[in-house]
């Protein structure tokens, strides 16, 4: 059994070593741990720290692609690398390493293919309180998107065995912890999830410069989420919206002009009336339309899962694949003698 511990990273010179620091060589139930990094497009020493501190895979990619390509680029070179299970986390040392064990450990027992390491939002000191608002919003559109019951679905602290992650396509260019998901439900994936511990700020987010940047993109990111998954709700659920104000236009239309005996106008109640209800057909036509993409996504994604798997069997190499260090950097601790780092709250484990 072969775990692949995989970093995404961009220009992480200095938080990458403090990182690579606590992750663990050794982790019951494995006979190999390896590091995977994949690099998008660093202009620092990012590559020359990941080698110094052991890494034993890179992947380098020419330019900054973003974390969702990152991320897919790592799941495709940890399966032709012949991970049985691959944990992604960040460079940022967001995550306690000590605790991949426990977020492993449903798929080791059989009762889930993919685990999902839950922040316990609420109790994070970090984050603001609009920013657990959206973050509890954004977590149960996914929910009831994905069918799924992971309570902080943008975690990246997360596991996948080998079938999850051959099913895995992101196709976002921002993140990918939504859309694997709703993926996840939708597909033949059991999802689970468990609580986990983190660190102190290293550093602030660099997927969401401000407050305000962060609202954007989340917005933005749950309604191509529903759009893309759910398209039938969401449309048919904005025709309603409009189609019943209009059908209460129409009729106060005929009620008045019935009862004045045609004299009276009220034509504006019939023009508005008349707007609302083409949005409302517009809307409809525009959920049909997107169940049928739904549908062909469906067909894509199962046309390049078999792909992949045949790459496998050919014996493909991983793209943009370099080596890492040459052996394991003597000395480097296992899960059980990592130092623990600073914790900012206790969890029951």
């Amino acid at each position: 059994m072969k775990l692949i511990i995989q970093i995404p990273c961009f220009n992480e010179e200095q938080q990458l070593a403090t990182t690579l620091g606590h992750l663990p060589r050794e982790v019951p139930g494995f006979d190999a741990v390896e590091w995977l990094i994949i690099d998008d497009g660093s202009s620092d020493r990012t590559v020359e720290v990941a080698r110094e501190h052991g890494v034993d895979h890179i992947v380098r990619l020419t330019n900054h692609k973003g974390l969702a390509a990152a991320f897919q680029a790592g799941l495709d070179a940890g399966l032709k690398l012949g991970a049985d299970v691959i944990v992604n986390t960040d460079a940022d040392n967001q995550y306690e390493a000590a605790d991949i064990p426990k977020l492993i450990g449903p798929i080791l027992r059989g009762e889930a293919d993919m685990v999902v390491g839950d922040r316990q939002v609420k109790t994070l000191e970090d984050f603001s309180a609009g920013k657990k608002l959206l973050q509890r919003l954004g977590s149960w559109v996914v929910r009831h998107a994905s069918a799924t019951e992971i309570p902080d679905t943008t975690s990246g602290f997360r596991a996948y065995n080998r079938e999850a992650a051959l099913q895995m396509q992101v196709v976002s260019k921002f993140t990918y912890t939504l859309e694997t998901i709703i993926q996840a439900g939708k597909l033949l994936v059991a999802v689970d999830h468990v609580p986990i511990r983190t660190n102190a700020k290293t550093r602030e987010s660099r997927l969401f410069p401000s407050i305000g940047a962060y609202v954007r993109r989340n917005a933005v990111t749950i309604f191509r989420v529903w759009a893309q998954y759910e398209p039938l709700k969401l449309f048919w659920t904005g025709a309603l919206i409009l189609g019943i104000p209009a059908l209460a236009l129409f009729i106060r239309f005929l009620v008045l002009f019935i009862v004045h005996g045609g004299k009276a106008g009220h034509v504006q109640s019939l023009i508005l009336g008349a707007v609302l209800f083409f949005g409302a057909m517009l809307l409809l036509a525009l959920g049909v339309i997107g169940d049928l993409l739904d549908a062909q996504r469906t067909l894509s994604q199962r046309t390049f899962e078999r792909v992949r798997r045949i790459e496998l069997q050919l014996g493909v190499e991983p793209s943009h694949y370099e080596p890492g260090a040459p052996a394991h950097r003597p000395g480097t601790p296992s899960v059980s003698e990592t130092p623990p780092a600073p914790d900012r709250r206790a969890l029951e484990v």
